[in-house]
């Protein structure tokens, strides 16, 4: 079977997403589904029937390209479905639902030191345990020794294949439930009986098994198609990055960048991650990789931030006829002194509390968009420090193009070498190279050149602002 297709199954926050590749990393076919936001009457939930439905009928049209062989598992973190007797027992929150003031309270006075999880605790339900000890709460009849707890690929491996289990990536992702270093559930999560309800450890690529006969029968992929574990998307961004040989198992720093950015180092072969020196307070944290190993992390909510900034469509700052319009647009911005000062999605980022807002809006289209990029490159370079990035950067992901903000970027840290990557499936690639790690990208890296315009008086008139307006930032 060494010919036969492989499609990854990327289950974003906006987008779901199925991609079909060859073996040799080739994309054959690529359908998107916007993801909706489902009103249970107690709680927002994610949409698991409608994106169900549509995974059935892709995988329709899919099976009729060639023979599939396998099938990987991608999803964002902070999701977890809660399974009874073979079925969904409660709808999976979504992680941007509030959760009231006493729920938060109580998880906040169990939850396990910063210095032992490498998860800070931050805000609605981006902990999972938050979302587990509420659920809990409303419905405690759903949570017992028949309670299986599924992390969000790990649910729809389990959909496909039949069988559960539990993997790394996922469950270490800020999730309040999991000890990195001793690699054992948090004591909140055995003091809430939660450690009882996690199916077997499963690396991500293991193959659990051979599709469900029910998905052979609705979508006519081949009873053989394998079935593997998943992992965790910024994790399977960190696998594709380290296809390159600028990054693979040198010091570098990949920043992942979509709904959110997110920074994280690769320390270098032999060196580890120390936990005590990350400002959890400023949303940082450590994430599990593929291999178990633990990576400093940062992150900031720019894909947001972005869309609020200039409206619903926010790939403006990044669609390619615009860019030479707004490197141009720099210099205009720059002489004005036109800057955003953080943040526009409150309680995230490394300004968690501070409140956003224009300085000098221009009334240019160009322009205000040219501020919005250097905006995030700003916040960018500083998630980048709280981590210790140094030697090399990689951005990938959908504001990769974003030629103001990825120059910008290399204007403001000369010392390290700046790429971009040209992939469009950064993420889905990481999968694929679960199945074959020797997997190279077909493109190089682009390394990226600074600014024309000098920002580095800017970029010293912004941190004077934010000490101003913000001593405590």
């Amino acid at each position: 079977m060494e010919d036969g297709l492989i499609v990854v199954l990327d289950v974003g926050k906006t987008l779901a997403k199925l991609t079909v590749w060859t073996r040799a990393g080739d994309v054959v076919a690529r359908e998107t589904r916007p993801n909706r936001r489902i009103d249970t009457g107690a709680y927002i939930a994610l949409d698991v029937d409608g994106i169900e439905a549509w995974l059935g009928e892709t995988l329709s049209a899919f099976a009729r390209l060639d023979r599939i062989d396998a099938l990987v598992p991608v999803g964002h973190g902070a999701a977890a479905c809660i399974v009874r007797d073979g079925v969904l027992a409660l709808p999976p929150l979504d992680y941007e639902q509030p959760i009231p003031a006493a729920m938060a309270s109580a998880h906040a006075a169990m939850r396990d030191p910063f210095a032992f999880t490498g998860s800070p605790l931050l805000p609605d339900g981006l902990n999972l345990a938050t979302q587990l000890h509420w659920l809990q709460t409303l419905h405690p009849q759903a949570f017992d020794d028949a309670t299986r707890i599924l992390l969000w690929p790990q649910y729809w491996a389990w959909r496909l294949s039949g069988v559960m289990a539990s993997e790394l990536t996922s469950l270490g992702c800020h999730s309040d439930v999991w000890r990195p270093a001793d690699a054992t559930p948090s004591d909140y999560a055995q003091a809430m009986g939660w450690d009882r309800m996690l199916p077997p450890l499963r690396g991500a690529g293991d193959v659990l098994g051979p599709i469900a006969a029910e998905w052979t029968a609705c979508s006519g992929l081949p009873a053989t198609t394998a079935i593997h574990c998943g992992l965790h998307d910024s994790n399977a961004a960190l696998l594709a990055a380290r296809g390159f040989a600028e990054i693979a198992g040198d010091e570098a720093t990949v920043l992942s960048t979509g709904t959110w950015f997110v920074a994280m180092r690769t320390p270098g072969d032999g060196a580890e991650a120390d936990i005590a020196v990350l400002p959890a307070h400023r949303d940082c944290l450590v994430n599990i990789d593929a291999a178990g190993r633990m990576i400093p992390s940062a992150r900031f909510m720019g894909g947001r931030e972005i869309e609020v900034l200039t409206g619903l469509d926010s790939r403006r700052i990044d669609i390619k006829p615009d860019q030479p319009a707004l490197l141009a647009a720099v210099a205009e911005v720059v002489a004005a002194g036109a800057m955003i000062l953080p943040t526009f999605a409150p309680g995230f980022g490394p300004f968690p509390d501070s409140r956003g807002r224009w300085i000098a809006m221009p009334t240019d289209e160009y322009a205000r968009r040219a501020a919005v990029s250097l905006y995030a490159a700003l916040v960018a370079d500083v998630s980048l420090g709280l981590v210790g990035a140094s030697g090399r950067v990689l951005v990938e992901g959908r504001f990769a193009e974003a030629e103001v903000f990825v120059r910008a970027l290399a204007s403001l840290r000369p010392d390290v070498a700046i790429y971009a990557s040209n992939a469009h499936n950064d993420v889905s690639y990481g999968a694929l190279r679960l199945l074959n790690p020797a997997l190279r990208p077909a493109e190089p890296l682009q390394r990226i050149a600074p600014l024309e315009v000098d920002v580095t008086g800017y970029r010293d008139a912004w941190h004077r602002e934010l000490v101003r307006l913000e001593p405590a930032a």
